[in-house]
């Protein structure tokens, strides 16, 4: 009976040693990791992993390391990994997200970001699946993913945004002005939002009044070269070339 006592707490200290093995190899890899070491780092996960196979946020965290490499398709085997013990774990669903981004596979990264924002409702999820949206010229769906995230923030400047980019592309220029304005109401200092009212302004052929949207966003930032571009075209429209051609010189 001794010896048989004896046996099991050999085996259940080899066990904590194990754990506390794959917990140190975990945490060097993520130390490595932090100071941009990924190689090394990717070598301290993999001990970790082999030491316990179980390990889910080894998993993840060499998924992360793969995607910094461009080892994309090995990411994404390890952020799978990571789903076969835990199927709900939302950061390996962000990183399938971002490395079939990354692969410019589209479709499937949009796949994964909604399985990202079903898990984790939160504003920036939904704004990135709006953008995946967006690139792949869906408007409609996107400014229903822009809206998403503002029932999280209404007054989320870069939903607002976008959102409003969206409603312009499907010519609802009205509505499109009122998410502007909107996002102005959230940071004076949206440079971005300016340009998109000042166009819609030009486009609705109020052109001193584009010129002034222009001067707003040049305001925050002079060399604004979006906002540069947009006021040299309307000044020209007002038969401005002096002015225009000021600008052309700067950019």
């Amino acid at each position: 009976m001794k010896i048989l006592g004896i046996l099991v707490c050999i085996f259940l200290l080899s066990a904590i040693c194990m754990a506390e093995e794959t917990e140190y190899f975990d945490w060097k890899g993520s130390k490595l990791y932090a100071t941009k070491n990924y190689t090394d780092a990717l070598i301290y996960f993999e001990k970790a992993l082999s030491q316990d196979p179980g390990y889910i946020d080894a998993w993840i965290h060499k998924g992360d390391t793969q995607r910094i490499l461009k080892d994309f398709n090995g990411s994404i085997a390890s952020y799978n990994a990571a789903l076969q013990i835990d199927g709900k774990k939302a950061v390996a669903w962000s990183g399938i997200t971002e490395a079939y981004t990354a692969m410019k596979d589209l479709t499937n990264a949009s796949i994964a970001a909604a399985k990202t924002t079903e898990l984790d409702n939160s504003k920036a999820n939904w704004l990135r699946e709006g953008n995946l949206l967006q690139t792949q010229e869906m408007y409609q769906e996107a400014v229903t993913k822009f809206e998403g995230a503002l029932t999280v923030d209404p007054i989320y400047k870069d939903a607002l945004y976008k959102k409003g980019i969206m409603l312009m592309a499907l010519s609802n220029l009205p509505e499109a002005a009122k998410q502007f304005d909107q996002a102005l109401q959230a940071d004076p200092n949206f440079k971005q939002a300016y340009v998109a009212k000042g166009v819609i302004l030009e486009a609705n052929g109020k052109y001193v009044e584009a010129e002034q949207a222009y001067d707003k966003a040049l305001e925050i930032d002079p060399v604004y070269a979006q906002a540069l571009a947009y006021k040299m075209h309307v000044l020209l429209v007002l038969k401005k070339p002096d002015e225009a051609m000021q600008i052309f010189v700067k950019i």
